[in-house]
């Protein structure tokens, strides 16, 4: 741990830095008290290791972060994977959703990826999968519990959770304690082409020759059996950039096979955009999930 205690002062200025980021692209001028309050408490109770390469393409260094209490115990943890259709987005945007998991008691390894922008399918996912091994190889040195992993995400970030959880084609199938999906696209093929095409989908197959093939080896839907973990998946049936269905024909073929599974439908629910009480009700459940089916959290939590 003499690696955390020598960058605590760093991370101080790179958790304000990310703060007033997060503050620009996500609030409005009447919720400043909240975000300084939100500042506080990061700065009070957490500790962030920035940065951190876990792999290296073409002198291109694909990073995470670790976010943890100050004087942490070993802890379970939070991989959280950032949505955006592998396409855009990046790790420093979503630091607001990892407040949660870390107020659960968990450590949070925030990932970023290749994006499709520049490297096509499936490089995302390889990232996701070498960062899971990071997270199992590296837990003794950073005070993680590599027995008790969650993986996380939304939208594309869901895709991800679901692909490195052992829901993909070469995944070296490290076992993973639950996977928590937050509306992810679970039938690339499905946004590839035809009347639920998505733009983001196009983009990230790019013109490859075998694209279709790409997306069905990149598929959570075509991996279905009966040792993945517990799954919860989190989806608004009105949402108009992951069709609900993905969410449905998931929760089925899970329950075909016997794993332990839930879906949390947010009736008129878009995408993410959920109210603050609906987000309080999800991660009621997350909690409850956590403790019932996964014995992750305590029972008395």
């Amino acid at each position: 741990m003499k690696n955390i205690v020598r960058l605590i002062s760093a991370p101080n200025a790179y958790l304000t830095a990310i703060l007033a980021v997060t503050f620009w692209q996500s609030f409005a001028k009447k919720q400043i008290a909240d975000v300084k309050k939100l500042s506080n408490l990061l700065l009070n109770k957490y500790q962030v290791i920035p940065n951190i390469t876990y792999n290296e393409v073409n002198n291109y260094q694909v990073k995470l972060d670790v976010y943890q209490a100050k004087n942490s115990n070993l802890n379970p943890v939070v991989i959280f994977i950032h949505g955006g259709g592998w396409v855009w987005g990046n790790k420093e945007t979503i630091q607001l959703d990892l407040l949660p998991y870390l107020e659960m008691g968990f450590s949070v390894v925030n990932v970023e990826y290749r994006l499709g922008s520049k490297y096509l399918a499936p490089a995302a996912v390889e990232d996701c999968q070498l960062a899971l091994k990071w997270v199992k190889e590296n837990a003794a040195k950073y005070n993680l519990d590599g027995d008790k992993i969650i993986l996380t995400g939304h939208s594309a970030g869901g895709h991800l959770a679901l692909t490195t959880g052992g829901m993909c084609e070469g995944n070296e199938k490290i076992k993973v304690a639950a996977i928590i999906n937050w509306f992810g696209i679970t039938d690339v093929n499905d946004l590839l082409s035809g009347e639920n095409q998505r733009d983001y989908t196009v983009i990230w197959l790019g013109s490859q020759a075998n694209s279709e093939e790409i997306a069905r080896k990149v598929s959570p839907i075509n991996y279905i059996s009966s040792n993945l973990p517990p799954i919860l998946t989190i989806h608004g049936d009105a949402d108009a950039s992951v069709p609900y269905t993905h969410a449905v024909r998931l929760h089925q073929k899970l329950n075909e096979v016997g794993v332990v599974n839930e879906l949390v439908t947010i009736p008129g629910g878009g995408h993410g955009n959920f109210t603050v009480e609906e987000k309080k009700q999800i991660y009621e459940r997350i909690r409850e999930f956590l403790r019932q089916k996964c014995a992750i959290l305590p029972l008395d939590f």
